[in-house]
């Protein structure tokens, strides 16, 4: 017995390193099965063209360039669609995640942070700004199961990258209409976040100026350029400068609300932009061009949860309520202001004027357009790099 003990131990030895191997080994398929459960769960069905996702499987992460906080009323306007959204739908607040302070001049960072939210589900990207436009076209073809939109983007593709943007410009020339009839030395300041190269800029500009003109032929449009689309200080400086020249209406195209807050403080009147800018310059504001970008937000997720998903680009109106202004105030506007808006508002929606119609006359004495045409949504969008007549650079 005592030789045999020695083998036995062996025996005994081996079955038990055995018995070890095979747990371990069993151990780790356990692991293996819930760490797949785990991915499965947090990833969630994939997307395809063509099919519908459940509500419970949507996520989107939401790309902003500056935080929401007050400042930066172009982000907030966003942040405040996508929640009007989420609450329409009836979306948890976990399905949406917001990313904040996303610079557009850093694309390798945007990038990481949309796959960092693709990696936590993510099968919806919106983007909300023009200058991450590129980024995005890069990251769809690399993510063919997940939906990019892009705001103010002209670029998109036949499966999942679309764009999305408003025609801003009916809304530019009702607030112009505003601005003609109140001022009273005939020169209005535009503080301007880009130059002639940026079609979507110089476009506002035109329509405001058009709609300045047909109520008050003599004034004149004077432009100052911050070269940023957020920049207080520099929208500030630029105002202030419009104003010191003579300008007693501040409009803008630009990111906060400063251009306002110095009309406030100079005793002047101002144009607001992107949301209701007489909440911060309320003695001075005649309205403000708004956006409400819910209206684009519900029709994107609904499609993509009964899968009637296109990437057919999207331009929000007056009629659908998308763009707008907001009321003209009675206290300080001229009077039938609200009324002259209310009749140009109607021939727009109605079809009979569309702004960019006929021959119209370049600051530089050039012409663009036909007579009985009017400019199509991609010469607006693309291709307007000129000033109208009355716009003095």
């Amino acid at each position: 017995m005592k030789k045999n003990q020695p083998q036995t131990m062996r025996t005994r030895t081996s079955l038990s390193f055995s018995y070890v191997r095979e747990g371990l080994c069993g151990l780790w398929l356990i692991l293996i099965f819930f760490s797949l459960a785990g991915c499965s769960k947090r990833e969630g069905k994939a997307w395809r063209p063509g099919e519908p996702l459940d509500r419970g499987q949507i996520k989107i992460g939401v790309i902003y360039t500056n935080r929401v906080d007050g400042s930066s009323v172009w982000d907030d306007s966003h942040y405040q669609g996508i929640e009007a959204m989420r609450r329409e739908l009836g979306l948890p607040e976990d399905q949406i995640l917001h990313r904040f302070n996303i610079s557009d001049g850093e694309p390798e960072v945007m990038k990481s942070v949309v796959r960092d939210c693709i990696r936590d589900g993510a099968k919806i990207i919106i983007a909300t700004s023009w200058g991450v436009m590129d980024p995005c076209e890069e990251l769809a073809a690399e993510f063919p199961g997940v939906i990019f939109a892009n705001a103010t983007g002209t670029k998109y593709n036949k499966t999942n990258f679309t764009n999305y943007f408003a025609r801003y410009y009916h809304a530019r020339y009702l607030s112009g209409i505003a601005a003609g009839l109140k001022t009273r030395t005939g020169k209005i300041g535009y503080v301007a976040a880009m130059g002639k190269d940026n079609s979507e800029v110089s476009g506002g500009i035109n329509a405001f100026a058009i709609g300045v003109e047909k109520v008050n032929p003599d004034a004149r449009i004077f432009v100052r350029l911050t070269y940023n689309w957020f920049d207080p200080m520099g929208e500030t400086v630029a105002a202030r400068a419009l104003i010191a020249a003579g300008c007693d209406v501040i409009a803008q195209h630009s990111n906060s609300s400063a251009p306002q807050k110095a009309a406030k403080e100079a005793g002047v009147w101002g144009v607001g932009y992107n949301a209701d800018m007489s909440l911060d310059a309320p003695e001075a504001v005649l309205t403000s061009v708004i956006y409400r970008w819910e209206v684009y937000y519900v029709r994107l997720v609904r499609s993509v949860m009964d899968g009637t998903f296109t990437t057919a680009p999207y331009l929000g109106s007056l009629s659908d309520g998308m763009v707008d202004i907001t009321p003209v105030a009675a206290d300080i506007a001229a009077p039938y202001s609200a009324w002259y808006v209310a009749v140009e508002r109607e021939r727009i929606t109605s079809g009979v004027f569309n702004v960019f119609d006929g021959v119209m006359e370049t600051n530089d004495g050039g012409f663009v357009g036909k007579e009985g045409e009017t400019l199509s949504d991609e010469e607006i969008f693309g291709n307007i790099h000129w000033y109208y007549r009355t716009v003095v650079e």
